[in-house]
């Protein structure tokens, strides 16, 4: 480990250690929200849009007698069940007069109770009456955030000078963030993202500012009108067959949130440049029907079949999903295809029945390419895109139903129904069942799968979760999938299935511990260069070990040990460990908190690569993928300045043993440390 890297981290270990005193006990950070929920979702997840929720709601409380479940969904730990348990005891013993009734409703265990208490209070709702220009201005509330980023290490993408015709990256190697947000009360939100990335050109002669912009106004409860969006949103309606747009989360330990609970019509705050709709949308309310309109025009990346120039001719041969713009060619494929999107979704919710139907239909100012490999055979190809979709949820007693249908004129079908049940106060089971077409389409299609879209599969999930006694929850599932077409990769129709089991002890609210196996299995091609390659079974273990202990008021220990093993078929087997150290300091009434973390890890290379979610400064987030050999130590600190202003700091820095680059291409960096800065200022006012 690097002498001055042990120097830090000593030092910054015993300012923590030293500056505890006797302090009111802080709530669940958000941070540590975001982290138990990192568990359920993919290694390229966007928290951004999550991070921004739960932060949203900690500032503006959701007031737990005047919302609904699409709402409360939207804060992320909350299950379906739990959900539909707080409605119903709502429902027949009236408003809630105290918080602490929260402990009398079943399905809710103390730690979820902790986590809800920071985004819900009791309060008679409002509407906008007698509004004022002088009330929008004095009365309301103003977050701006201004974010600095820069990797300390050069690499090679900006080491190629101006004169040479290789590729490089045009643009300067520092990051920028800016968020503005405006709020008065629950109902007017105004909210602003101005974002630079590493390469990307700015304030340049060719480029006159950042590279991306978003911004959306959102206004809630005029008359019948629920919410009125005007610029950047995101839809989310039904299991996400057809229309889903932005956060979603997939198959993970908490195996009873697989079942999605929509929230329909959001204000699009992301920083993720491609997933959201661009436009005008609306929800408005007549008796127990909800009908939510929308309109959307916007320019998408994409790369088109022609890289000299663009003509009426030029095919799109796939959209753009990085929002990167750093190099001449993928600024060339900047805006290149324009996307007219209009739709609606009709909804019908009466006590615990809810039926609804989606409709869009999505035209291009050109076409999408007929597949030429033989696994592109069946997607999407022309200028326009039909999409209709039903979906329900019906919950009766302790179980809930729940599913989607969907058809993509012209070409296929799609469907997944499930339930999930509590047998027992101590048992909750859920089934669910997909088939998906290969030749089905749908632009926002976030269903559960194996794959990163639902198509061309079908499967059978089943899981439990299973509490013997208060301090002990032990969650599985197996999932077993089908894919009947070709897949990149895989030039045969192929198999699989996919196992989980953890088991959680917490005896108290200072200790939780964890430990979790997870295999699964699938064909992939062999390694051979050949026409069509012959499928060989692809296997992954992983066993992790997790240990949280809160040592008083200020000061949480986190322990984690990952092993992995990868085998593929007549191939040598990879392995892999991770194992780190966290040190938490966040007390509530010091101006200062912050963490660190002291990492060692060593895989065989990219199949056994570990991914763990880091702390990062507000509204920012990190998911490493720890491959190769080496130590990882990052600092992240928090100072208030006063009242209104703080700044965060965070600085990471690796150490790879066995390297002498690190990564490849334009993003090459020789040597083998890296290292990286993130400087934010927040104010509020």
């Amino acid at each position: 480990m690097n002498f001055r890297v042990a120097i830090l981290f000593g030092f910054f270990s015993f300012v923590v250690l030293n500056k505890v005193n006797a302090q009111t006990e802080n709530d669940f950070s958000t941070q540590q929200i975001i982290e138990s929920l990192s568990e359920n979702v993919n290694e390229d997840f966007d928290y951004s849009e999550l991070t921004e929720r739960l932060n949203y709601y900690k500032l503006h409380p959701i007031n737990i007698n005047d919302t609904n479940p699409q709402q409360l969904s939207e804060l992320g730990f909350l299950t379906t069940l739990q959900i539909n348990t707080l409605m119903q005891h709502i429902r027949e013993n009236g408003d809630l007069l105290d918080l602490l009734e929260l402990q009398g409703i079943s399905d809710f265990d103390p730690e979820t109770i902790a986590n809800l208490l920071l985004f819900v209070y009791i309060k008679q709702a409002n509407a906008i009456k007698n509004l004022s220009i002088t009330d929008l201005s004095s009365k309301a509330n103003h977050d701006l955030l201004i974010r600095y980023g820069q990797l300390f290490q050069k690499q090679e993408g900006f080491k190629i000078p101006d004169t040479s015709n290789r590729s490089r990256y045009l643009g300067s190697a520092n990051r920028f963030f800016v968020r503005y947000r405006y709020s008065y009360g629950e109902n007017i939100s105004f909210s602003l993202n101005l974002e630079k990335d590493a390469g990307e050109q700015f304030m340049s002669r060719k480029s006159k500012g950042f590279d991306f912009y978003s911004g959306s106004l959102a206004i809630k409860n005029i008359g019948k009108i629920n919410k009125l969006v005007i610029g950047d949103y995101s839809l989310q309606f039904g299991q996400g067959l057809s229309l889903w747009s932005g956060l979603s989360f997939g198959k993970g330990a908490s195996v009873t949130t697989l079942a999605k609970q929509d929230a329909g019509l959001k204000a699009y705050t992301s920083v993720n440049e491609f997933s959201y709709l661009r436009g005008l949308a609306a929800t408005i309310s007549v008796n127990h029907f909800v009908f939510t309109p929308f309109i959307s025009y916007q320019n998408l990346d994409a790369s088109m079949s022609k890289v000299d120039s663009l003509s009426e001719n030029d095919e799109i041969t796939s959209l753009g999903l990085s929002g990167l713009h750093r190099t001449q060619s993928e600024i060339s494929n900047k805006k290149a295809v324009s996307q007219l999107l209009f739709g609606s979704n009709i909804q019908y919710a009466h006590k615990d029945l809810k039926i609804g139907f989606n409709a869009y239909q999505a035209s291009f100012n050109r076409n999408f390419e007929v597949g030429k490999a033989l696994y592109k055979q069946f997607e999407f190809a022309g200028k326009s895109l039909t999409n209709f979709s039903t979906y329900y949820s019906y919950a009766y007693k302790n179980t809930y139903f729940f599913g989607e249908l969907a058809h993509s004129i012209t070409s296929g079908y799609a469907l997944v129904n499930g339930l999930i049940t509590s047998l027992s106060p101590k048992l909750s089971i859920i089934l669910l069942y997909r088939h998906y077409d290969k030749d089905f389409h749908s632009l926002y299609n976030q269903s559960v799968s194996e794959s990163s879209s639902a198509i061309n599969e079908r499967g059978f999930y089943t899981g439990l979760t299973y509490k013997p006694i208060r301090t002990i929850e032990l969650s599985a599932y197996a999932d077993r999938f089908e894919f009947p077409w070709l897949k990149y990769g895989v030039d045969a129709p192929s198999k699989g299935y996919d196992l989980l089991s953890q088991l959680s002890y917490t005896p108290n609210k200072k200790l939780k511990a964890m430990v979790r196996f997870r295999f699964k299995q699938k064909e992939e091609n062999d390694d051979v260069l050949n026409t069509v390659n012959v499928l060989q079974t692809v296997g992954k273990y992983n066993y992790r070990f997790k240990v949280s202990y809160k040592i008083n008021k200020s000061i949480t220990l986190r322990n984690r040990v990952e092993f992995t093993d990868y085998q593929k078929e007549n191939t040598a087997k990879e392995s892999g460990y991770l194992m780190y150290q966290d040190v938490i300091y966040d007390p509530m009434q010091s101006k200062f908190s912050g963490n660190i973390r002291f990492a060692i890890f060593d895989t065989n290379g990219f199949n056994s690569r570990i991914y763990a979610f880091e702390n990062d400064v507000l509204y920012s987030y990190s998911v490493l993928g720890y491959q190769n050999s080496g130590t990882r130590c990052y600092v992240n600190g928090r100072y208030i300045l006063k009242r209104g202003l703080d700044v965060w700091c965070r600085w990471s820095f690796t150490n790879y043993a066995n390297l002498e680059s690190i990564g490849s291409g334009l993003d090459k960096i020789d040597g083998h440390i890296k290292s990286d800065i993130k400087l934010q200022l927040r104010y509020q006012f």
